[in-house]
């Protein structure tokens, strides 16, 4: 079975859910990874020299039981889709991966407001630096433009992931 993994990330409240469920509903021949269902109980995240509780760091995640789970769905993906799908597609697997990694500064509002100097002390920081990490192993980043609607954001990646689909669908080793 060929399969295509979608990475969303991007910062705390910055919609990367939203989007990754509008694709679930959208491409039944996906399944979906939430990385906020890995978070460690509060009491084992750490706390900062800032003196906040670092949720934005990957320390703050179960990631041996998060990978577990994303080698588990791309080894059987099909087990993992929740519709049947049109025959076409049978074939063809896609993994929707999201967490807090890459997304936009300047139009976070969270509720409740985030603690004074968090944000520019903490939350950025970690973007930054996940954000370079990420840039120096992966070579097919598409980054979204935060200010656009969900909508338009939901839409460019659908448009993406269609384009990938067809790419595997009329290349010489896809298989029926």
């Amino acid at each position: 079975m060929k399969k295509i993994i979608v990475g969303i990330g991007g910062m705390t409240n910055g919609g990367k859910t939203t989007i990754a469920c509008s694709l679930k509903k959208a491409l039944p021949n996906s399944s979906l990874i939430n990385q906020d269902t890995f978070f460690k109980e509060s009491a084992d995240v750490e706390f900062g020299e800032d003196g906040f509780q670092q949720y934005d760091v990957i320390t703050a995640l179960d990631m041996e039981a998060m990978m577990n789970a994303v080698y588990g769905r791309m080894k059987n993906i099909a087990a993992f889709r929740e519709e049947d799908i049109a025959q076409e597609y049978n074939d063809l697997g896609i993994l929707i991966i999201e967490g807090f990694l890459l997304y936009n500064y300047n139009l976070r509002t969270y509720e409740p407001p985030d603690p004074p100097g968090y944000f520019d002390g903490h939350v950025w920081p970690m973007y930054l630096k996940n954000k370079k990490e990420m840039e120096e192993i992966a070579d097919n980043i598409i980054y979204l433009d935060g200010t656009k609607s969900p909508e338009e954001l939901f839409t460019q990646v659908y448009e993406d992931i269609l384009r990938e689909v067809q790419k595997l669908k009329t290349s010489a080793d896809y298989c029926c």
